[in-house]
């Protein structure tokens, strides 16, 4: 451990599972192998340990936090809602209803640390404008079957147990995380339990904004009151916390109108710097049993809307030789499965599990183009430099990639991939087959090009300096 390094003590304030959240094991990583005491702080479901070590050697401890319990007055109106609910559900059979079944509430993480509800992937059928909004519903007296409710208050319903989520995770980490001298709030349903426990432990807290929330995923589709009353709640938070993270520069930007507070500190979410191995491994036509002339085009992430799959998809039609592979998880796997049936995708089209971060580079080294095309539905979206694109640039493989302020630039600049308008199948497909069709010292380039910009500047190594001194300043001691 390096002289000036005083040891101290962090927690990470997670609202999802923590399974597969890069961002946070690089975070927990660095501060436990400088010798400080870090605990990730997480949520529960079930199959997971309340309570392990990470291989790496820091602790995870998951709480479990359901929207009941996180009811006011939960002895009075926990008898209320069941009545509510029972009433809803009179005048149709149904299966009667566990108490285990009211307080569910499945969650899936996502790759950028947020959590999501069973319904997250279901957008309405408008198309979200550049600030991140949708025009309104398709129809305001539509029944969901089976429910007795319109889908408008079932959907506001579900936005409603935002807050209660919140509530609960914040009234479970009080009662099981450690004294800290810093925490460090992930996203805006951690950053609330973030500033609970420093208030209470008279510790730092940072708000890490890896999205731009109120524009990203549903929220971006969700107009109203419920809308404003979350954007007005982060907004708080964000001025509450003693400094605010994110991970781009057009983020930094945004946020900073947005919340009107200093401009964030940048610390991109890139990956170690990696050497990819000689020669290329093979996982995926291993795993798959892939003929070894076929090139893979790989996504690998969430399972969400907006993140240019289906365009993907339909662009390897017209690329001769070449299969998908998409790996993840998330809300749309069904979907994403019962696309990989169709007849124009049989054996073209493969659907894998994610893999933890400790053996992600090597399965992304295995592909030879990594498809990042985010589109341009909400301002999120179109801002964003996604995990995905740096992880391709630290394996070593060529991008195709949006031609958005996030990533674009980068591409160019670097030469680590072909920027293209994500909605444009024609032109993905003719990306692609530039990359997959070159001769192989070309491609060899490629893959050169994508590794020097990884290992110059584009490392985690080097970003996480910023983290570190934000800290150190904070606190009045080096990290």
């Amino acid at each position: 451990m390096p002289d000036e390094i005083v040891p101290q003590r962090c927690v990470v304030v997670l609202p999802s599972t923590g399974e597969f959240d890069s961002r946070t094991y690089r975070i927990a990583r660095t501060l436990h192998e400088r010798g400080h005491e870090v605990t990730v702080l997480a949520r529960w479901k079930p199959g997971l340990e309340r309570h392990e070590i990470h291989e790496v050697g820091y602790p995870i401890v998951r709480v479990e936090t359901t929207a009941l319990d996180g009811l006011p007055l939960r002895s009075l109106t926990l008898p209320l809602l069941r009545f509510l609910r029972l009433s809803a559900r009179s005048g149709r059979k149904a299966p009667a209803e566990t108490d285990a079944d009211a307080e569910a509430t499945p969650t899936t993480a996502t790759d950028d640390g947020t959590t999501a509800t069973d319904d997250a992937s279901a957008a309405t059928a408008d198309t979200a404008t550049d600030d991140g909004t949708a025009p309104g519903w398709a129809h305001p007296t539509r029944r969901t079957p089976g429910t007795g409710l319109p889908s408008r208050l079932r959907d506001y319903v579900r936005r409603g147990r935002i807050f209660l989520m919140i509530r609960s995770h914040r009234r479970q980490a009080l009662a099981a995380a450690p004294a800290a001298d810093l925490y460090h709030g992930m996203a805006y349903m951690g950053i609330s339990v973030a500033l609970e426990l420093g208030k209470r432990h008279r510790a730092k807290v940072v708000y890490d904004s890896r999205d731009i929330y109120m524009v990203a995923a549903n929220l971006a589709r969700l107009r109203g009151p419920i809308k404003a009353m979350l954007a007005r709640m982060e907004r708080g938070w964000a001025r509450a916390a003693d400094r605010v993270f994110t991970v781009n520069e057009p983020y930094a930007t945004e946020l900073t109108r947005r919340f009107d507070v200093a401009m964030p500190v940048i610390v991109m979410n890139c990956s170690y710097r990696f050497s990819s191995p000689a020669p290329q491994p093979r996982r995926f036509h291993e795993r798959l049993g892939l003929d070894p002339e076929t090139r893979v085009v790989l996504y690998q992430g969430g399972f969400s809307v907006g993140r240019g799959v289906e365009q993907l998809m339909a662009a390897i039609r017209q690329v001769p030789g070449a299969d998908v592979v998409v790996m993840g998880y998330g809300a749309l796997e069904a979907d994403f499965r019962a696309a990989a049936e169709q007849p124009e995708n049989q054996g073209r089209v493969h659907i894998l599990p994610a893999v933890p971060p400790t053996e992600l580079l090597e399965w992304v080294a295995s592909a030879d183009v990594v498809g990042v095309l985010f589109q341009h539905d909400t301002l999120n979206n179109y801002l964003s430099t996604p995990n995905k694109f740096l992880e391709a640039m630290a394996a070593g493989v060529p991008t195709v990639c949006s031609d958005h302020p996030g990533m674009g630039p980068i591409a160019r600049e670097t030469g680590c991939g072909i920027p293209v308008d994500p909605a444009d199948v024609d032109a993905i497909a003719a990306a692609i087959r530039t990359i997959v069709d070159a001769p192989p010292e070309d491609r060899s380039a490629m893959r050169a090009r994508a590794l020097a910009a990884a290992h110059d500047t584009y490392n985690w190594e080097t970003q996480v300096q910023a983290l570190l001194r934000e800290y150190g300043r904070l606190t009045g001691r080096p990290w």
